[in-house]
């Protein structure tokens, strides 16, 4: 894994305090930060990639009027404050919505446990695992041997899926994979990268 110029938690802290000062390029950059975590997160919770996509637009909201205002305890944390501050408005909303009965009474400490939130720096790390294997998947010569080792490996897309996009039969898949995993093995070697 490439090593991070800085740590996460100072490069939170500067986002935060280029936001609160009216940097719009710092806006956008956390954005591309942090949006991939959170719309995973959400719909993971949720289950509904609408629902999910309206609440990834309103977290972004609320956080940018709260760095914009300086109202955020420790800037370091900004990942964690971003995945809460979108479970809450899942939470608040399914409370809205049970109260005036558009949703079956939901035990929300129930919902609570079923969440158990990532930890945040798991989920810069793994973007950051993620930005690695693309690059090095970037080195193999075919386009099929990218494809089908990122779309399997790190998408966890369905062989089903991966077979009738790339018109292969389930055998005929199983030997596509086993050979884009030597060649990407043999890359690695050639590189120097260690090899599991």
């Amino acid at each position: 894994m490439l090593a991070m110029e800085k740590p996460e938690p100072e490069v939170a802290a500067d986002l935060v305090r280029r936001i609160g000062s009216g940097d719009p390029m710092a806006e956008e950059e956390l954005a591309r930060r942090y949006s991939q975590g959170l719309l995973f997160h959400l719909r993971r919770m949720t289950g509904d990639p609408s629902l999910s996509d309206d609440l990834h637009q309103e977290t972004f909201r609320v956080v940018l009027e709260r760095l914009r205002g300086g109202a955020i305890a420790d800037p370091g944390r900004l990942a964690g404050f971003i995945l809460g501050t979108g479970r809450n408005l899942f939470l608040g909303g399914w409370r809205k919505q049970s109260r005036r009965g558009e949703r079956d009474a939901v035990d929300v400490e129930e919902l609570e446990l079923l969440d158990a939130a990532p930890d945040p720096l798991e989920g810069v790390l793994r973007e950051e695992e993620i930005r690695e294997v693309r690059r090095l998947l970037g080195g193999l010569e075919t386009d099929r041997d990218r494809q089908i080792l990122f779309r399997f490996y790190v998408a966890e897309e369905k062989k089903d899926r991966i077979c009738a996009d790339l018109g292969l039969s389930s055998l005929h898949f199983n030997r596509v994979l086993f050979r884009a995993r030597q060649r990407f093995k043999e890359m690695l070697a050639e590189l120097g990268e260690p090899v599991r």
